[in-house]
């Protein structure tokens, strides 16, 4: 049995070496409502074609992980929660690096997270992947490490984010990616992002301006036989910072809220989340937004610039 089903475009850029950028699912099937979820997944893709890449976004349908998606497939999977279709029982998982055989052996469909994205990509060849913010550890409880910073330990791959989700424990998170040896790109910027808001009071290890410089960066950790990602943190655009002191106060009040309700585990980032937006008018969602169309031009920027070495 084949355990990725490559859509052909993204095989046959594979097989040429075009540059192509991977992106994740997650975001579709547990980070936006409808019908937003699918809207933005299509103009990652949009923007990934017109810096000269392919996209492939990264899912499970029906057990099968799939690397790149028709736009019937993107429409599946955005809707899949709400409609549930005949013979799949149970929601749209959200599938992290534990849950993909599950979800495999069960014939289940879901969305990737950043640890499942890069496991996938890398398993197909692909180098340069974008996302929102990676996980971290969570605020409050220490011992809740998301599996996305074992991926970035272990995957090697170029990653390109807005730091760590602002939800986290960003100190934290920051020192767990240091010790896990797990290199962090400052582009154009010499501050790691608080996603939302471009500063906050940690820094990066470096400072690149250019795609060709993450390049470098990226082939010489090959070179030394280094194991793990080089994480390019991309600040979010100007015009739709939420700036950090109010960020924090939206977090801190929806962190309480959650407490309250019971909310813990893989639900919490989901509802917190969904909390931000409506406890900042909508405001959240559209830094998230920009963020994410951003970090997607600049991945493919970057995967064009690894095409030519």
């Amino acid at each position: 049995m084949e355990p990725l089903r490559v859509d052909p475009t993204v095989g046959e850029a594979l097989r040429s070496r075009h540059p192509v950028v991977a992106l994740e699912s997650a975001l579709i099937t547990h980070g936006f409502a409808r019908p937003d979820n699918l809207e933005i997944a299509r103009r990652m893709e949009a923007v990934v074609r017109a810096q000269g890449a392919v996209p492939a976004t990264v899912g499970v349908l029906d057990g099968k992980p799939h690397i790149g998606m028709t736009s019937a497939e993107l429409s599946r999977l955005a809707s899949a929660q709400a409609t549930r279709p005949a013979g799949h029982p149970a929601p749209v998982r959200k599938i992290s690096l534990r849950d993909l055989p599950l979800a495999v052996a069960q014939g289940a469909s879901g969305g990737t997270t950043v640890a499942a994205t890069m496991h996938l990509a890398h398993l197909a060849g692909i180098e340069v992947f974008a996302t929102g913010g990676v996980g971290g550890v969570h605020r409050g409880h220490p011992e809740d490490v998301s599996a996305d910073l074992t991926a970035l330990e272990r995957i090697g791959m170029t990653v390109v984010c807005s730091g760590a989700k602002a939800i986290l424990d960003l100190r934290r998170t920051r020192e767990s990616l240091e010790t896990r040896g797990i290199a962090i790109v400052g582009y154009r910027t010499e501050v790691f992002p608080a996603f939302y808001s471009r500063h906050s009071d940690l820094r990066v290890d470096a400072v690149t301006n250019t795609a060709e410089d993450v390049v470098r960066m990226a082939r010489a950790r090959s070179a030394l036989g280094l194991a793990g990602a080089v994480l390019v943190c991309v600040p979010v655009p100007r015009e739709m910072e939420l700036p950090a002191e109010e960020a924090d106060t939206l977090i801190a009040q929806a962190l309480n809220e959650a407490e309250a309700a019971g909310v813990w585990g893989t639900a919490l980032t989901p509802f917190l989340l969904a909390r931000l937006v409506e406890l900042s008018d909508g405001r959240a969602r559209q830094a998230n937004e920009a963020l994410l169309i951003n970090n997607a031009r600049v991945a493919a920027d970057i995967a064009r610039a690894a095409a030519c070495v």
